[in-house]
């Protein structure tokens, strides 16, 4: 009976995920690999749930692998052991008195309640979530910073041909040459969705200068263009251009995006698995946003087809309209290899809504063999 099944073991998996090509943000240097963290929820009935979180630093985080380990097994874990995976709202609040808001270290948790639930009861995520709303999420592509213009153009045509017709390019490094980019960018996609994303790496005035010039492309957003602190320079950013502002790191709570609401600092916001705490808290968010009257933005850190998953899933089952977001960014062609035996795919621009139990992937054992750091 799914009423008895309890938790037995919270096991973590550490790995280091390739890149295709080493991924550049404003902030820190070129990363080779993705530092993720894989976790398996084991019960008495043999059934084990699966999510997955990123030790990705940056503005906003600092997790390390050693980090999120020890919170999950030390902290965490006995809060979820010997518990049903249908207590949900239990375990969140008793992980919560453990340890908070330790997002990162919890989003992995929640979201494998999740998968376990769903395989428990023989269906999909978003059955649980109230049903599907769309069949198909919408996806946009990430132009990570490069040391050309054309390299990054060669990447925007790849994605193009995929059939991806919205595009995030990201900025902070080069105001000048950023300018010529999303110009050059535009002038090869006259009809694409354009936005930028500074990933809190610039001060006020650097921000908007670089609006300034960049309000004749018709950007849909710019994302996090000040640091995190510094809700007053978005909120007058908001003010001062003609370009909506986006809000990320400065929201990981909801008590955070109640005071980006209050400061109308921004009026679109990207939500990730990891950051914002998996499922839960992200549906959380995306109610308030929603209230607001904000646009919602999907997204991720460079994740693998589980946490890729959680958020289709989540996606699947919203019932009001969303943003093409960078939610795949891992598995659009960011990372080299996937940890599942069947990978989620973008066709067209979009994720299909996986249908099976559950999040709807089974990890590959050989995959994840080879990319292991902790054994």
């Amino acid at each position: 009976m799914t009423s008895k099944v309890a938790i037995t073991k919270v096991e973590t998996i550490l790995i280091a995920v390739p890149f295709r090509v080493p991924f550049k943000i404003a902030s820190g240097g070129a990363r080779p690999v993705g530092e993720n963290v894989l976790v398996r929820l084991h019960t008495d009935q043999g059934i084990i749930g699966i999510g997955e979180t990123q030790a990705w630093r940056r503005q906003g985080s600092t997790e390390t692998f050693a980090s999120l380990k020890c919170a999950i097994e030390n902290h965490l874990a006995p809060r979820v052991v010997g518990r049903s995976p249908f207590e949900l709202a239990g375990i969140i609040n008793s992980m919560d008195e453990a340890l908070s808001p330790a997002l990162y270290a919890k989003a992995a948790i929640i979201d494998a309640l999740y998968d376990l639930q769903g395989k428990l009861l023989g269906v999909p995520v978003w059955q649980i979530l109230g049903g599907k709303f769309r069949d198909t999420v919408g996806a946009c592509a990430v132009l990570p910073i490069k040391d050309s213009l054309e390299k990054t153009l060669e990447d925007a045509d790849h994605f193009h041909r995929r059939g991806f017709r919205s595009f995030t390019v990201k900025v902070g490094v080069n105001p000048e040459a950023e300018v010529k980019l999303v110009a050059a960018v535009r002038n090869r996609f006259p009809a694409a969705i354009l936005r930028v994303d500074a990933n809190a790496s610039m001060n006020f005035d650097g921000a908007l200068a670089l609006l300034k010039k960049l309000e004749p492309y018709e950007l849909d957003a710019a994302e996090q263009m000040v640091p995190m602190w510094d809700l007053d320079g978005m909120a007058e950013l908001a003010r001062r251009v003609d370009i909506p502002i986006m809000a990320d790191e400065c929201v990981a709570t909801v008590y955070d995006l109640l005071e980006v609401i209050k400061r109308r600092a921004a009026t679109v916001m990207q939500t990730k698995v990891a950051k914002n705490g998996g499922i839960w808290h992200m549906r959380n968010l995306w109610t308030i946003a929603r209230a607001a009257e904000m646009r919602i933005y999907p997204g991720n850190h460079p994740s693998t087809s589980v946490a890729t998953a959680a958020v289709v899933h989540l996606a699947a089952a919203w019932p009001g309209p969303l943003l093409d977001g960078p939610f795949a960014v891992g598995i659009s062609g960011a990372f080299a290899r996937d940890v599942v035996q069947n990978p989620l795919v973008v066709e067209n621009g979009a994720v299909g809504v996986p249908d099976g139990p559950g999040l709807g992937v089974t990890l590959d054992e050989e995959a994840i063999a080879a990319m292991r750091v902790d054994k």
